[in-house]
């Protein structure tokens, strides 16, 4: 299993106000260390929020490439519904040139809508959107000459798209939440699936990700190109009750103000208890409790071949993050692959 992180690029986290060039500067010496200590992949997100500092995914991605050697490089996710194609493919196979091969999408319809109103688009187009522009970036990623035709883009004709990305084909994997079409969609186009999956039990997933590989088969997929992340929050301490002590505060923050803005009650401890309890959502505690979720998870979902943890929008200062990528590095993984050796 592939172990990596996600990042929103928080503006504001811990107990003291940091700038936002601060708070962009510790962000790239985490994707550095992450680096350092042999994770897999850093992937940053896409939001047009003040809270946040991540819009322009691809700026940051190309500032860790020139910091980083080995890790993978990529958005988490890509707000492809109100984006241009061609920009998008453009700016990552720029990020795979300078990476030399390390960059990845993943691309959504995205949870967070304010990038629609923000570009021009309209939340009646949500999935319309998102289908004609998958196509037309799936189409220049195997193709130097587009031709294409749509109802939201002007159409191309024998087109040329440059630059190219060094890898032959740039990855790009589907970020889903819990719609079964998105599922089927992934499947049937064989594309690398990445399952956000943030309140709840992970294994209430598993239809649906059944869902992807029957659609990938039907459509003449192998099993091994079937692809299957999974993002989830999640934090590493020292001990168990150390990781829950650092991170209950900032989530139950979090979680309780985004309640009040979408009418969600706020967070309790009990609640808490049973995300991190053996089938909860939550993958927060020592090493050896991380790791036993991480393969618990896998075989209820049939196997899972990528995990991102989501930790720095939970209050987290950057030392305690810092902290939490060292633990993954140096005990998470290499107790995971005792496992599976």
């Amino acid at each position: 299993m592939e172990i990596g992180i996600d990042s929103f690029a928080s503006a504001m986290y811990g107990t003291n106000s940091l700038s936002s060039a601060d708070a962009m500067e510790q962000l790239l010496d985490r994707i550095a260390f992450a680096d350092e200590v042999g994770l897999t992949v850093f992937g940053i997100g896409e939001h047009h929020k003040k809270e946040f500092l991540d819009s322009a995914t691809p700026v940051i991605l190309a500032a860790a490439a020139a910091r980083t050697r080995q890790i993978r490089l990529t958005s988490a996710v890509t707000v492809l519904s109100a984006a241009d194609p061609v920009r998008v493919y453009q700016n990552f196979a720029t990020l795979d040139l300078i990476a030399k091969g390390r960059a990845e999408l993943v691309v959504g319809r995205g949870s967070s809508i304010e990038a629609f109103p923000l570009f021009g688009f309209s939340l009646t187009d949500y999935d319309a959107l998102f289908k004609e522009k998958l196509d037309l970036l799936l189409k220049i990623r195997d193709e130097e000459f587009v031709t294409w035709s749509g109802k939201f883009r002007p159409k191309l004709v024998n087109q040329p798209i440059y630059p190219r990305a060094l890898q032959p084909k740039l990855p790009v994997w589907l970020g889903v939440g819990g719609t079964p079409d998105s599922f089927i969609r992934a499947g049937a186009l064989g594309l690398p699936l990445m399952v956000a999956v943030i309140g709840g039990e992970t294994h209430r997933f598993r239809p649906l990700i059944d869902l992807y590989r029957q659609a990938g088969a039907t459509a003449g997929f192998l099993p091994d190109q079937l692809k299957v992340g999974l993002h989830s929050p999640g934090y590493v301490g020292d001990t168990d009750e150390q990781a829950i002590a650092d991170y209950y505060p900032g989530y139950a923050e979090l979680w309780t103000r985004l309640g009040r803005e979408r009418g969600w009650p706020p967070v309790t401890r009990r609640q808490f208890d049973g995300l991190v309890s053996p089938t909860g959502v939550l993958v927060v505690g020592g090493p050896e409790q991380v790791v036993d979720k991480l393969i618990r998870h896998s075989e209820a979902l049939g196997g899972v071949d990528r995990f991102t943890f989501q930790m720095d929008n939970a209050g987290l200062t950057h030392a305690q993050l810092m902290k939490s990528i060292d633990l993954i590095g140096t005990k998470v993984i290499p107790l995971l692959e005792a496992h599976t050796n």
